[in-house]
């Protein structure tokens, strides 16, 4: 299949995307890009808006949604529902997966039932909604569960959709618009937490502000290093030719992020979709609720020993490193060595900036957002990955108090522009990092390997 985009197909630059030099060179994407519009380029666009009308406006709008320095403009219901089918895992769970079946009415949907201790109550569930059961003897968790349900498939289109999710099937036609760009292999929604219990807990009420399968509001194509690397699992479509086999059966944590980048490394584009959303059931136990944390974080040293340091839990230049660290340090010696870090980063911008007029002001703003980034993921480091450490080497060093305490204010003010609404999210928030650390740190021993804890440079 060609990856031409087709007549019609428009694309919108994203209202981040700096223009320079009058409009000729742009500035943003994800991972940071400067392109330069050819005379020729520009012509075809009306403003911020590209619309393809022959082979030179398909190449410019390509380069464009590629470097995500533009976002597809799409229109319509979306896809026909008799070309679209849902496979649903399932172990037990026959309430969640009856309001799943229930909101993907009248889609064809294929339940999984992984081995569940009363097939029964599954059974009478997928019979009242219609959809076909695939019973298994031996439970294979939900990657080899959704393979038995895809290998079923014979729509060219499918999604994947958890018991204890709740998406409605508009939702997913309208996810699958993203299949007008003939490249596009995956596309997934927002997913936002939601508290099922009569009275939610804090912890519960938390989730549904700041669930850690919530990838923000910001549209991207999604890559290693991108502003969002991975989709869950959780609520996906896809074409159907195009990922088989499927997930890794073997991973029972962390497949998503597998199916995601090797699609990727075959050329695939895959979408983050966050203006149409699907709810995930909150655990309503603290134990499972941080038990799942922790379970996501075990999942690093696989994806490691898979994809090498594109697990990196941070991405840092080196003067931006020292300078972030010696910010949070604030000893005496830290305004010169962010100054420094700052005027490399600076001299090392403004060289590589093909920029003919404002350059100055410009790679002032990229590197001050560059080393506002390098705060908040060394801070991240800190109190979230690498907190074990982080703990040994407080007892006797003041210096990583000091950056501990910096590190927590940071951490507060993120916690606060990001998830404003979010109750208790700095007991919250800790309580996460400590389950997730403890899972990366536990799967790293388990592999004999500290490759899922370093952070790689760009």
């Amino acid at each position: 299949m060609s990856d031409a985009l087709p007549d019609g197909f428009a694309v919108r630059l994203r209202a981040d995307v700096e223009r320079a030099d009058g409009g000729d060179l742009l500035v943003g994407g994800s991972p940071l890009r400067a392109l330069r519009l050819t005379p020729r380029a520009r012509s075809l666009m009306d403003g911020d808006d590209l619309r393809v009308r022959d082979r030179a406006s398909g190449l410019v709008a390509r380069r464009l949604l590629d470097g995500n320095l533009a976002d597809p403009v799409l229109t319509g219901p979306g896809l026909d529902p008799g070309l679209l089918t849902v496979v649903v895992p399932v172990r037990d769970r026959p309430e969640q997966l009856d309001r799943a079946l229930a909101a993907v009415t009248p889609l064809a949907t294929i339940v999984v039932d992984d081995a569940s201790r009363d097939p029964e109550a599954v059974a009478r569930v997928a019979a009242a909604h219609g959809a076909s059961v695939v019973p298994l003897d031996v439970n294979v968790g939900p990657a080899g569960a959704r393979n038995a349900g895809l290998a079923r498939v014979r729509t060219p289109y499918v999604a994947f959709v958890d018991s204890d999710v709740t998406v409605d099937a508009a939702t997913l036609r309208r996810l699958a618009r993203h299949f007008e760009d003939p490249a596009v292999t995956l596309a997934g929604p927002r997913i936002t937490g939601r508290a099922r219990s009569a009275r939610p807990r804090w912890f519960e009420r938390y989730d549904e502000q700041a669930s850690s399968l919530s990838l923000g509001t910001r549209a991207c194509a999604v890559r290693p290093g991108a502003a969002v690397g991975w989709l869950p699992s959780a609520c996906l479509v896809a074409r159907t030719d195009a990922i088989r086999p499927g997930f890794d059966a073997a991973m029972r944590v962390g497949e998503d992020v597998d199916l995601v980048w090797r699609t990727v490394a075959a050329g695939g584009v895959v979408r983050y979709d966050p203006d149409e959303v699907a709810a995930h059931d909150v655990r309503p136990g603290m134990g499972g609720w941080l038990g799942r944390k922790f379970v996501y974080g075990t999942g690093g040293a696989p994806l490691a020993a898979r994809h090498g340091d594109r697990i990196a839990p941070a991405v840092l230049s080196l003067p931006m490193a020292g300078a972030a660290a010696a910010l949070l340090a604030r000893r005496r010696w830290s305004a010169p060595v962010v100054a420094a870090g700052l005027a490399t980063g600076l001299v090392s911008v403004e060289r590589r900036l093909p920029v003919e007029s404002g350059r100055h002001r410009l790679a002032a703003g990229l590197v001050a957002r560059g080393f506002g980034w390098a705060v908040r993921q060394e801070s991240a480091l800190l109190l979230r990955h690498w907190w074990p450490l982080t703990v040994a080497l407080a007892l006797p060093s003041r210096t990583v108090r000091r950056m501990v305490a910096t590190a927590l204010v940071v951490d507060a003010v993120v916690a606060r522009v990001e998830h404003p609404g979010a109750p208790y999210g700095l007991v919250a928030r800790r309580l996460d990092d400590l389950a997730y650390g403890a899972g990366l740190w536990a799967g790293a021993l388990r592999a004999r390997s500290v490759r899922a804890l370093l952070p790689r440079r760009p």
